[in-house]
């Protein structure tokens, strides 16, 4: 009896260590989109009223969560009984990804804010609202780079037995929500922390200088998380499209990886939003005349 549940014990260690050792392959392979995934994730992280950054991002990170409950089944499955829609999902999702970063760009650009209207922003009524909004942004943007995730931690077990397969991407995508909400919760405390340094520190030594530099941090760090998180929504859509559109992935043979994949995304986030802006004028007339 003590031998068969021990026998038991092993096995279920041998499958563990199987687990780690696949689990250690797809973070490695899935590391890029992981650090894209961290830059889009801070970036629409930020921006809140100190008091809010951390209920938004646990909101956030729920989110993360409930994607990850629906896409890891639907993949396992659709990889059985329809491998073929996987791409269709991923290049749809890459559209909106490139269809995002675009719409940044050209915010930045062409629709700067009156300080009238941010003033209004300051409005409870309207900041939460806005909250709200970007919650509901930053969900679905992780659910499309949380598609990519799964989808290539799944390409490393493909030929192993459906229980490893079942594990392995369970595992990744743990270690993917919390792994990535763990820094970003890190990074928008940081000037908490600095505070509390220089209060510590009675504004002497070492840790005051720590402290002053975490708090002027902060800000440059969200500028440039809105920076490398646009360009990074722009390379991990270029690179859905190169990678799973045969002509795409033949043209540009000559060019950088990265470049290749840029163009690839700011030419399909464009399309995007022409296409967007056509049916939202569109379905706006539509409206109009049935009043």
């Amino acid at each position: 009896m003590a031998s068969g549940f021990f026998a038991i014990l092993d096995d279920i260690a041998a499958l563990m260590d199987d687990v780690a050792i696949n689990a250690k392959l797809a973070t490695k392979k899935t590391a890029g989109i992981l650090g894209d995934d961290l830059a889009v994730n801070a970036e629409k992280s930020t921006g809140f009223v100190s008091s809010r950054e951390i209920p938004v991002l646990w909101a956030i990170t729920k989110g993360s969560f409930i994607n990850k409950l629906i896409i890891v089944p639907i993949t396992l499955l659709l990889n059985v009984f329809l491998p073929a829609a996987i791409i269709v999902i991923l290049i749809i999702g890459g559209f909106y990804l490139a269809f995002e970063g675009v719409e940044k760009i050209a915010e930045y650009f062409f629709h700067k804010k009156q300080p009238a209207q941010q003033a209004a922003v300051g409005e409870i009524k309207e900041a939460a609202e806005l909250e709200k909004i970007k919650i509901k942004s930053a969900v679905t943007t992780d659910f499309i780079l949380s598609v990519e995730i799964v989808i290539i931690a799944l390409s490393t077990v493909l030929n192993e037995n459906l229980s490893m397969q079942i594990l392995t991407v369970s595992v990744v995508s743990v270690i993917a929500t919390v792994g990535v909400y763990g820094i970003v919760a890190l990074v928008v405390r940081m000037d908490d922390f600095g505070f509390k340094l220089i209060e510590k520190s009675k504004s002497k030594g070492f840790l005051n200088m720590l402290g002053q530099f975490l708090v002027k941090a902060l800000p440059i760090f969200i500028k440039i998380f809105s920076v490398v998180g646009t360009i990074a929504l722009l390379l991990v859509s270029g690179g859905i499209f190169a990678h799973n559109i045969e002509y795409l992935h033949h043209i540009l043979s000559g060019w950088p990886s990265i470049l290749k994949e840029f163009s690839f995304g700011v030419i399909g986030g464009i399309l995007a939003l022409v296409l967007i802006s056509i049916a939202k004028k569109i379905i706006s007339l539509f409206k109009k005349q049935n009043k």
